[in-house]
C-alpha cells in the first residue's frame, strides 16, 4: 500500500471542503436565504466565496500533491499537503471575519500548491533529461 500518507491528506483536504459546504448551509439557515440565491447577506456571501475559492484551488492542489508524491517523496508531499490545508483554514477564518484578512491564508496555500506543482514538473523534466527520452 503505497502513498497512504498522501491518501490521508487527500481525504482530510476533501473533508475540509465538505466542512466548508456545511458552513454555506449554516449561513443559509441563519440568513433565511434559500437556494439558489447566493447574495443578500454578507455572512452567506463570504461562506459561498470561501467554499467556491477552495473548490477552484482543489484541482491544482490535488494534482500537484499526487504527482509530487509519485515523482519526489510521499512524506514531503503529505507535509506540504498539510500546509495547504492549514492555509485554506487560515484563509477561511480570515475571510469569514473580514475579506481583507484572507491574504495570509491565501499565500500559505498558494506557496504549498506552487511547490507541489513546480516540484513535480521539475522532477519529471529532470528524469526525462537524464534518461535521454
Amino acid at each position: 500500500m503505497e502513498h497512504r500518507w498522501t491518501a490521508i491528506v487527500t481525504i482530510v483536504a476533501l473533508l475540509v471542503y465538505f466542512y466548508m459546504s456545511l458552513q454555506v448551509g449554516r449561513a443559509r439557515g441563519k440568513s433565511g436565504i434559500a437556494a439558489p440565491a447566493m447574495t443578500g447577506d454578507p455572512l452567506l456571501e463570504r461562506a459561498v466565496r470561501v467554499h467556491l475559492n477552495t473548490l477552484e484551488g482543489l484541482p491544482l492542489f490535488l494534482g500537484g500533491l499526487w504527482l509530487f508524491a509519485i515523482y519526489w517523496n510521499e512524506y514531503v508531499a503529505a507535509g506540504l499537503g498539510l500546509v495547504w490545508i492549514a492555509g485554506r483554514l487560515v484563509y477561511a477564518a480570515g475571510y469569514m471575519a473580514d475579506p481583507g484578512k484572507r491574504s495570509t491564508g491565501f499565500l500559505i496555500q498558494f506557496a504549498a500548491s506552487g511547490v507541489l506543482l513546480l516540484g513535480a514538473l521539475g522532477k519529471i523534466v529532470y528524469s526525462l533529461v537524464v534518461s535521454g527520452v
